[in-house]
């Protein structure tokens, strides 16, 4: 009888090892930042803020840490990971020196910010171009969804306050480019705001579709071709007002508040009158059912906005509000887009949830805490965020197909980054060999292939 020695294999483990490069597939984060030119963008907004002989590039050091984020890390120290493999990353900057670049940018404030965004907004122009049909903008519309996230604090940081959940910490307010059912999504604006600050604030609504349209292609800044999607909290006279304003003229579809109004006249509607939703697949939505209200409940509202309401078996376990009717969950949202079925609007509005699963991503990517103790400097790394989430999202946009092109940062990151490799230099050039029996080994050496195809920046 075989005496038992556990249920995995035993190993022994030395130090001493070379040319093995852990979190070799890093690579296709490092490609996507060269073929977007997204290092020359950021290197020359930051120009003016580079100090007299300075060893390390601002752009070059930001973007490390946004790299380290977006494998990742959460505090600016882990980006000596990064510094650790130098011959895919390139020289790092130490500790010291990012977090000098992060104060200098905070006491640029503004200046430093516009810089940082202008950047990411002409590398976006370009790489939509670049991607051709995956791209956001593809079929002449681009989806843009705001939504609040709180972001907890553990200690007494600058404008840390309770939340309206009962929690500490701050409530940014985020904007993300929907890429749609084949895609994940992009960021478009975050501003960073105290824990107390509320919901439905319609100014902050504002100055949010202001930053995110900005990082828009210039035709998409204004017009119909541009939809901003929002919940309730985007339901406000003046925020939908802005929306409309001649000269902007922007799409629609904001969630709204039931109020009495709508309350009493969703009681007097016949049941003729609604017409069951509908599911991306064409087929009829079980137990949920939309129709179309104007009269006295759109008094006050800005001309050509259209209010429509759902009603739908709640899911098990879930309580009914006092809004509710006969069982039946009521939930609404208004529009000025004419011309399509209400059943179709409703499901694109629906359609918003996705906005939930950005969120989640980034929470994972940089935003489970903010790291600093001021205010400027937890924006700065809310822009660093940022940064790492469109890297994670231009990635799949432009090597990755089918199913990969929908995988999460988590995913990204147990399957594609974290893979090891054998660094071999033959010939005067370095050469990264993935292990064999990697499962995900073809999914990196083709999508650095797809990359490699594409042409440089000019």
């Amino acid at each position: 009888m075989k005496k038992r020695i556990g249920s995995y294999p035993r190993v022994r483990v030395e130090g001493g090892g070379r040319g093995v490069v852990s979190q070799a597939g890093g690579v296709l984060l490092v490609e996507t930042v060269r073929k977007a030119g997204l290092d020359r963008a950021i290197s020359t907004a930051l120009t003016p803020l580079r100090r007299p002989r300075a060893v390390h590039d601002p752009g070059k050091i930001l973007l490390d840490v946004a790299l380290a984020v977006a494998l990742g890390d959460d505090c600016l120290a882990d980006v000596g990971m990064l510094r650790a493999e130098p011959a895919v990353f390139g020289p790092v900057a130490s500790d010291p020196t990012v977090s000098r670049l992060i104060d200098t940018l905070a006491s640029a404030g503004p200046k430093a910010l516009a810089a940082i965004r202008s950047a990411r907004a002409e590398v976006r122009d370009h790489l939509w171009k670049l991607a051709g049909p995956p791209a956001p903008n593809a079929n002449g519309q681009v989806i843009v969804d705001l939504d609040g996230v709180l972001v907890l604090a553990h200690s007494d940081k600058q404008d840390a306050a309770a939340t309206w959940k009962k929690t500490y910490g701050h409530h940014p307010l985020l904007g993300f480019v929907d890429h749609g059912r084949g895609g994940t999504g992009e960021p478009v604006a975050g501003l960073l705001r105290p824990g107390n600050a509320g919901s439905n604030t319609a100014t902050d609504h504002i100055t949010t579709a202001q930053l995110a349209l900005a990082q828009l292609p210039k035709r998409f800044r204004r017009g119909r071709s541009t939809l901003i999607r929002t919940d309730s909290a985007g339901g406000t006279h003046e925020f939908v007002s802005w929306l409309a304003q001649r000269g902007r003229w922007l799409s629609y579809s904001v969630g709204m508040t039931i109020i009495d109004a709508i309350h009493q006249a969703v009681l007097k509607v016949p049941a003729s009158v609604w017409t069951p939703a509908v599911e991306p697949d064409g087929e009829i939505r079980d137990g949920a059912w939309v129709a179309e209200f104007d009269g006295d409940v759109l008094k006050g509202w800005p001309k050509g906005m259209r209010l429509i309401v759902r009603k739908e078996r709640p899911h098990p376990g879930a309580q009914l509000r006092i809004t509710d009717v006969d069982g039946l969950r009521l939930t609404a949202f208004a529009t000025n887009t004419t011309g399509v079925p209400i059943a179709a609007l409703e499901l694109r509005h629906r359609q918003r949830a996705r906005a939930e699963d950005r969120i989640r991503a980034a929470r994972a990517t940089g935003l489970r805490n903010l790291p600093l103790h001021e205010t400027a400097q937890n924006q700065i790394w809310l822009e660093i965020v940022q940064l790492a989430l469109d890297l994670l999202a231009w990635l799949p946009m432009l090597a990755l197909i089918g199913k990969t092109r929908r995988w999460e940062p988590r995913r990204l990151r147990l399957r594609l980054f974290s893979a090891a490799a054998q660094l071999v230099t033959t010939a005067r050039r370095r050469h990264l060999r993935f292990a064999r029996h990697w499962p995900w080994t073809d999914v990196i050496t083709d999508a650095l292939a797809r990359l490699e195809a594409l042409p440089n920046p000019g």
